[in-house]
């Protein structure tokens, strides 16, 4: 809408780490704004403060205001840590932070979110809202407001349950045969599929899977802006009960 040209930097499997030299060239002097999601869907990938280091760098150097999308800040596994960039140094004052209650809450539907940000860059997003959905889900935002004043305790919980099914749905998938790639956040795993087709058409073999199996899958590629780059990958969730799980990965085994 603003007539931007967007330039996208991947990440690519198994490590899904930022490529320092792709990044820098993505930034020109005619760069405003740099749109990060960290942890990241569909990878799972949780960012290193080294990694934010280099991002926010980059982001000071060439002046540029960075939106981060950290919905799933608290989903987060295997003891890492979520940094949110704007805590980095020189950042607060030039970072929007979106975060929602949809994915922390299992509360999808009702699509309550917020951000953090400076005053002047506030308004403009509110300047903006005001002309698109004006306001969203009234009635759910206090109830929202209630949730985000539960003790650690919950949020320490809902990452080790969501951990405990990622840990039960990851080997039935390679036992299944597929190529599985580690994921740290979120609740989604990425498998490549190729081992199973070889010919790595994502969006062929999820459209055919609910008919061979009953198992439903999001092929990658819809995620990438370069769509080939995510053609094998095959995107599927476990925040499910643990018995969906287990039935779900005996099917996908009858695929081999």
């Amino acid at each position: 809408m603003a007539g931007a040209i967007a330039k996208p930097v991947t990440i690519r499997p198994p490590d899904y780490c930022i490529d320092p030299d792709e990044l820098r060239a993505a930034f020109s002097a005619k760069t405003k704004l740099m749109l990060l999601n960290t942890p990241h869907n569909p990878t799972g990938r949780v960012f290193t403060r080294d990694e934010l280091e280099l991002i926010c760098g980059l982001v000071r150097e060439f002046d540029v205001t960075l939106v981060t999308d950290e919905v799933y800040e608290h989903l987060v596994f295997d003891g890492l840590e979520h940094i949110s960039p704007a805590t980095l140094d020189g950042m607060r004052e030039r970072t929007v932070v979106i975060s929602s209650g949809g994915k922390t809450f299992n509360t999808t539907g009702w699509k309550v979110g917020w951000l953090t940000a400076p005053a002047p860059l506030t308004a403009a997003v509110r300047t903006a809202k005001q002309f698109l959905t004006y306001v969203n889900a009234g009635p759910f935002q206090p109830a929202i407001a209630v949730g985000l004043r539960l003790p650690d305790s919950f949020f320490a919980a809902l990452s080790a349950d969501l951990q405990a099914k990622r840990d039960r749905l990851l080997p039935g998938l390679a036992a299944a045969g597929f190529a599985v790639h580690p994921t740290s956040g979120t609740y989604f795993a990425t498998v490549d599929i190729r081992p199973l087709r070889p010919d790595g058409d994502g969006m062929a073999f999820c459209r055919q899977l609910p008919t061979t199996c009953g198992v439903v899958a999001i092929p990658a590629e819809v995620l990438y802006m370069n769509r080939h780059e995510g053609r094998h990958l095959v995107r599927f969730a476990f925040c499910k009960r643990l018995d969906v799980i287990d039935d779900a990965v005996d099917r996908l085994q009858r695929l081999a």
